[in-house]
């Protein structure tokens, strides 16, 4: 396996003079594109044109990562050339969320097949529900195929987000690639860093990502009460307290949920995921050093999961780093330790392109995927 990262910057132009000689039909590269890039595709065109018999995916971001750092303005790309796996990648248009699952079911049956490893997916960020998205992808029969990756971004406009296939800007649609064979290996790791507060209550009443009621008061209500004066500033003020959900006292697993918008009207919240009815809600509020922190335990646990000591320095390592836009818009200039901290739990031959995200697509530490909010998740691709 082979692997090169370059970058194109606004006004400055490509990291490289010439393009890596990497092209095949085992190649795969990945693109996070600033959003102002729908407005100048030809620096994506001609990326895709040198490397005609390569799959190339991608999508707009809000903030570009390029091993360290972090861009505005910029593509970031990684080119991956694996020497036994298989490659497939489809798109399937999302006409409005409630076509999430199907399209998810879609993207799963069509790549489904013998000896599926993985599947990577970038899909369009607002007019999904991310939560639908994942059970759809999840229909598919083996449980030992990861799932992962990301809902576009656009910086923090929120008006429109764009996917990527083989140099095609695609508005409104899902891009997924199957990775095939017994030599690649995937490993994933999610965490949040939040911490929690107030007592744990009852999902009382609630319809997908809405929620109105929490033990039968009304959520918006209840949520001003716990922010006092910050409420003023809702919904934008609900990005430092995110909201923990799981299904039972029992259940070790807690998906964060970000507020979206408020509805004085009905006193309700609308997340960025599913709240379901009957699960249990906790509110969360940010740790600054903890937040960071989080960004190396999920460096450290991807690590475990494919490297041992005898093979760490040695190893070509593909790491896909993808971060909610909250948590930027929290950490504000410490956010590129995040990144930094990843980096360094990472091999020397390791390289690291991601983005921040609309939501964060990974297991929760194994088992099926899950949609996250307000967490950094990574995809570690590696051939055995």
């Amino acid at each position: 396996m082979q692997i090169q990262t370059i970058q194109y910057v606004e006004n400055k132009g490509w990291s490289v003079d010439t393009f890596p000689k990497m092209d095949s039909e085992n190649t795969l590269i990945i693109v996070f594109a600033a959003p102002e890039f729908i407005r100048n595709a030809a620096p994506i065109k001609e990326l895709s044109q040198h490397y005609p018999k390569s799959i190339m995916v991608g999508c707009s971001s809000s903030g570009e990562i390029f091993e360290s750092f972090i861009y505005d303005k910029s593509l970031t790309v990684a080119i991956l050339h694996f020497d036994k796996t298989q490659l497939k990648a489809i798109k399937k248009e999302i006409k409005n969320p409630e076509d999430s699952y199907a399209c998810g079911k879609y993207l799963a049956d069509e790549l489904k097949g013998k000896g599926l490893a993985g599947i990577f997916v970038l899909s369009e960020g607002l007019n999904v529900n991310g939560s639908e998205l994942v059970k759809g992808l999840n229909t598919i029969d083996d449980k030992k195929v990861v799932i992962t990756g990301g809902l576009a971004g656009d910086g923090s406009n929120f008006k429109q987000t764009w996917t990527v296939l083989n140099g095609e800007i695609h508005l409104n649609t899902i891009i997924a690639v199957g990775l095939y064979g017994d030599s690649i290996e995937i490993a994933h790791a999610s965490r949040g860093g939040w911490d929690i507060f107030g007592p744990e209550r009852h999902i009382t009443r609630s319809k997908n990502n809405i929620l109105y009621e929490l033990d039968g008061r009304p959520a918006l209500e209840l949520y001003k009460e716990y922010l006092g004066d910050k409420a003023k500033g809702l919904p934008a003020t609900g990005l430092l307290y995110p909201l923990a959900i799981r299904t039972n006292k029992d259940d070790s697993k807690q998906l964060v949920r970000t507020i979206l918008a408020t509805n004085e009207k009905d006193q309700s919240l609308t997340f960025a995921g599913d709240v379901p009815l009957g699960n249990l809600a906790q509110l969360m509020r940010a740790n600054f050093d903890r937040l960071i922190a989080s960004a190396g335990e999920a460096g450290e646990s991807s690590i475990k999961k494919i490297i041992t000591k005898s093979n760490k320095d040695a190893l070509p390592v593909a790491c896909i780093s993808i971060s909610c836009v909250g948590r930027r818009l929290l950490l504000g200039e410490r956010t590129e330790e995040e990144v930094e901290t990843v980096r360094e739990t990472l091999p020397a031959k390791a390289h690291q392109i991601g983005f921040y995200s609309y939501g964060e697509l990974s297991p929760y530490s194994t088992g099926q995927c899950d949609l996250h909010n307000q967490t950094l998740t990574l995809t570690l691709f590696y051939e055995n």
